[in-house]
This record gives C-alpha cells, sequence and structure tokens, in this order.
C-alpha cells in the first residue's frame, strides 16, 4: 500500500491533554501486538513516530497530536494492505478510548 492510512481523531482535550492520554495509553495498545512484536516509538515535539515489526511484516506511521484532533498516518506492506478497513476501524476504536473524557469521581 503506497498512500498511508489516515486516521482523524476528533477531541476537545487541547494538545497537552490529549499528548498525556497517549503518553499513558500507548503501553495498553502496543501491548496487543503479541510477545514477539518489536515496537520502536519516539517522540519528536508533539508528533510520535512508531514502527512496528510483527510476523515478519513492519507497519511504519506517526501521531500528530494537534489542539483539537490526533492525526494518524499508517504505511501498511502490501500483505497487509487487504485488511486496512480493519486496521483503520481498530485504530479510531483505540484512539477514542485513549482520547474519551473521563467522568469525574463522586
Amino acid at each position: 500500500m503506497s498512500q498511508p492510512l489516515t486516521v482523524n481523531i476528533p477531541h476537545a482535550l487541547g494538545r497537552l491533554e490529549a499528548r498525556r492520554r497517549i503518553d499513558d495509553g500507548i503501553g495498553r495498545l502496543t501491548g496487543q501486538f503479541g510477545a514477539n512484536a518489536e515496537v520502536q516509538q519516539a517522540w519528536a515535539g508533539d508528533k510520535l513516530n512508531f514502527t512496528v515489526k510483527a510476523m515478519g511484516q513492519t507497519v511504519t506511521g506517526a501521531l500528530d497530536v494537534l489542539d483539537d484532533k490526533v492525526v494518524i498516518a499508517v504505511v501498511l506492506p502490501a500483505f497487509l494492505s487487504f485488511i486496512s478497513g480493519k486496521i483503520k476501524s481498530r485504530l479510531q476504536q483505540e484512539g477514542q478510548l485513549m482520547l474519551e473524557k473521563k467522568s469525574p469521581l463522586p
């Protein structure tokens, strides 16, 4: 797949809070790739660049934290392009979970 798969996740948290929540939740998300997966990630300002290597495949991408949304761009190898719709849906779902507003405790 030559074009990146792009997911936009709107939020009303502001850039700093969105980035904090992503930092808090990214470990849980990357843990879903399994014990044999190699995950590399590095922040450059408000952009998280990442690479995931698993089952002989490499996925690269970036997550840009903006004031009102998070933009995720993922480049899939040809082998995984046939399930790009499922991957996009999962990214949308997991991203929303990380950014959803927590209700205050009573």
